[in-house]
């Protein structure tokens, strides 16, 4: 009876773990070998066998990494060196963070990333870069580098990454010099990209027209040229906040675009605000120097021609506390945007 039960027991651990490696799409075998070349300092859950994690473990190297192994965590540690030696069995790599770590440009050894040819997601956040690392593999599709020392974008390094759409470059030491038409050619299906926390004085120049979020919060731009966002015709997303913008600067109808949703410009030098398109569902003013709103003068339509149907203005939100502004808000202000649901002033 009791071999009877040892077995039944055997029998049904063994179904659990194949049940969980089909759930994970990994043969049997390969699971065995991945926990058994599992490094030492780090752990490789049998539940979860493609992944292995490093993270918060004090290393100043990066161990052998297993071949199986997907997804890698070396987050919070004292690596200062990507190695080509310790990463050359992972060639089936689809997700690496090594954020908070002391990795400089330098560090990076040659031909270590683009051997990664299946990597979908990089994070290097909170390193020592001192320029964006390259090359890069053709697969990625985030790339996540904010919070380093970065001043420069080579030329060319964003060539034959068709797939990236996510680019995070905040936190960094970019001038207008580094970010031009010729260092961000390559990004021809960028999505979202965030430049905040840079050194910017002017709007970036060679964006993608697949642009959709953009996010430039505390840099130094003090005006938008008028037109710029004529080439980015799928822009949704654009956050402004604490730059110099003053209302001379922002020129009229600048922001006269379908498709933009919401638009930020909180903590500026704005005297005016600014005309509101259509389509714009949120619009953040905080923290400006504006001591009036006009229905007249914002409104992207005949006051008395607006309605709340398809082809009224679409302002659901607008934030304008922090200003000069008395209430109440203008009768027209309101008769304009029929769907506004909050006004904070």
């Amino acid at each position: 009876m009791a071999i009877t039960k040892d077995y039944f027991l055997w029998l049904l651990c063994n179904v659990c773990l194949v049940g969980m490696v089909m759930t994970q799409d990994m043969p049997y075998e390969e699971m065995l070998a991945q926990i058994q070349t599992c490094p030492g300092e780090c752990r490789c859950p049998s539940n979860f066998p493609r992944a292995v994690y490093c993270d918060n473990k004090g290393l100043k190297r990066i161990p052998q990494i297993p071949s199986f192994t997907w997804y890698l965590y070396l987050q919070n540690n004292l690596i200062e060196v990507v190695s080509a030696d310790a990463l050359r069995n992972a060639t089936q790599l689809r997700w690496v963070n090594l954020s908070c770590n002391k990795i400089t440009s330098e560090g990076v050894e040659k031909g270590t990333l683009d051997a990664m040819a299946r990597l979908e997601q990089l994070y290097m956040d909170d390193n020592l870069l001192s320029w964006v690392p390259f090359p890069l593999p053709g697969s990625l599709e985030h790339l996540s580098l904010s919070r380093n020392r970065i001043s420069k974008i080579p030329d060319g390094v964003f060539f034959g990454l068709d797939k990236l759409s996510l680019l995070d470059l905040q936190g960094n030491k970019l001038m207008d010099d580094a970010v031009t038409e010729v260092s961000l050619k390559g990004l021809n299906n960028l999505v979202q990209i965030n430049l905040a926390k840079n050194q910017l004085s002017n709007m970036p120049l060679g964006l993608p027209p697949t642009t959709t979020q953009l996010f430039l919060d505390g840099n130094n731009i003090d005006k938008i040229p008028t037109g710029y966002f004529k080439g980015l015709p799928k822009m949704a997303f654009l956050r402004l906040n604490k730059n110099k913008l003053g209302s001379g600067g922002v020129p009229n109808n600048v922001f006269n675009i379908s498709s933009i949703l919401n638009l930020q410009l909180s903590h500026n030098l704005l005297t005016e605000v600014p005309l509101i398109p259509p389509g714009l569902e949120q619009l953040y003013l905080d923290h400006n120097k504006i001591k009036s709103v006009s229905g007249s003068n914002v409104c992207p339509v005949d006051i008395n021609a607006a309605d709340a149907n398809d082809s009224g203005p679409r302002l659901r939100y607008l934030q304008l506390d922090g200003n000069d502004i008395e209430p109440p808000i203008p009768r027209e202000v309101i008769l304009c945007f029929r769907l506004l649901r909050s006004i904070v002033i």
